[in-house]
């Protein structure tokens, strides 16, 4: 398609996107699919200046607007992701002139908020964290501005990780073992995996190492009664079946049918049978109290704001509200409380969420411990040393907290308590 036409493209979807009603994902892929005459490099381009304006949109929409003239073409200019000839082809010279010198403005003196295209509560929940002071905050924000590398997760039950790595690059796909996982491998640029025979095969899932970590933390062993309590499409179900080595029972608990109905074709490609995927209204459910005392481990991967995979996700900031973690926080304490009546003496608990604000990790745990003194928290590097993972300078934290700029995975916030006075595994 001729660079004009695909501006024009461009700003039919952004305007869509902008309105923030569904995922912006969502709202890609329709107009993707609605569009057949987009070839895949044209997607591309589309896809990436999309969500480069998505991450950056306070600061452009700022700078927009102080240029006047039609705002979406302006922001389409700043976030335009093609090469400097194709820009030119693409918007008038006058247009491509502004674009370059206000790419080239030192931001440094504006808001952070501003700085960094935060919704001003959440930067200043950010701010909040006694763990983030000044450069630090700076580093966190500027990561969450960058596009998340792309993570896999070897299936050790179908290959090892040294075959599905030398697989890839006889593929010629850039893949190098991960920092902390011993499953996983990090993937260069975003090839098309889901053709691959590795892929079809059950070999490899699309999976963030942090993602990875929370399995390794809980350590299911085999034979064991497990539930991943909220699984949503479960990538992490997967993680532990293979971690039981396909032994013993692991269900995959969830309100949404339609996100458990994704876990099925993973499922059937992992070659596990040990997972039982369970459809329950909430949270009492009568499926969930049946199983009360009588498991091993748990995993509450809560939902939860997402502010951690911003990288992933930039539309995120701008359809969360303020008052959506309060309500998140209520859900949380509610699913935390009902997933910890599963566990048997001596079981192990994992609370987990892919959010970076203290209301939704460190005072819910904190919260409910007060509550249960029949449940003592664990040190959660200690847990992933028997693991053989250690992660780099420890902070005397005894909960796990990841973060893009220090770790390089999503953010996650992770703790892990026992029941009982069993003695610790």
């Amino acid at each position: 398609m001729k660079p004009r036409a695909l501006v024009t493209s461009a700003r039919e979807l952004l305007r869509q996107v902008l309105r923030f009603e569904l995922p912006a994902d969502v709202v890609v892929s329709r107009y993707f699919r609605a569009h057949p005459e987009l070839g895949q490099h044209d997607r591309h381009v589309i896809a990436e200046s999309i969500y480069q304006i998505v991450r950056h949109l306070r600061l452009y929409r700022h700078w927009a607007e102080a240029a006047g003239g039609a705002l979406d073409l302006h922001l389409l200019a700043l976030g335009w992701q093609a090469d400097a000839a194709t820009l030119a082809l693409a918007f008038p010279a006058e247009l491509v002139a502004w674009r370059d010198k206000t790419l080239r403005q030192d931001v440094s003196a504006l808001a952070p908020a501003l700085r960094y295209s935060l919704p001003d509560w959440m930067a200043l929940a950010l701010q909040a964290r006694g763990d983030l002071p000044g450069v630090e905050f700076d580093h966190l924000a500027r990561s969450l501005l960058q596009p998340a590398p792309l993570d896999l997760r070897v299936n050790l039950l179908k290959t090892t990780r040294e075959a599905a790595l030398a697989e890839l690059r006889q593929l010629g796909i850039d893949a190098a073992p991960m920092r902390y996982s011993p499953w996983g491998l990090r993937v260069q640029g975003k090839p098309a995996l889901n053709r691959s025979a590795l892929f079809l095969d059950g070999a490899i899932e699309v999976q963030d190492e942090g993602s990875q970590l929370l399995a390794l933390l809980l350590a299911p062993r085999r034979g064991e009664m497990v539930a991943d309590f909220c699984a949503g499409a479960g990538g992490k179900t997967l993680a532990l079946g293979a971690m039981m080595r396909n032994t013993g029972r692991l269900y995959a608990f969830d309100v949404a049918e339609h996100r458990l109905h994704k876990l099925r074709p993973r499922l059937a490609r992992s070659g596990l049978s040990n997972v039982y995927p369970v459809v329950i209204s909430h949270e009492r459910d009568d499926r969930v109290q049946r199983l009360a005392g009588k498991l091993d481990r748990v995993l509450v991967d809560a939902p939860c704001t997402g502010t951690g995979t911003l990288r992933r996700n930039p539309d995120l900031k701008w359809r969360l509200q303020e008052a959506d973690v309060l309500k998140l926080a209520a859900q949380q304490t509610s699913i935390l409380n009902a997933a910890a009546t599963l566990l048997k003496p001596g079981g192990r608990l994992v609370y987990a969420t892919c959010s970076l604000l203290p209301a939704e990790n460190r005072q819910i745990v904190e919260q409910f411990l007060q509550e249960r003194p029949d449940f003592a928290l664990q040190g959660a590097a200690e847990a992933l040393a028997h693991q053989q993972v250690n992660l780099d300078g420890g902070t005397g934290n005894p909960m796990l907290e990841l973060f893009p700029h220090r770790h390089g995975t999503d953010g996650f916030f992770a703790a892990v308590m026992q029941r009982g006075a069993a003695r610790r595994t």
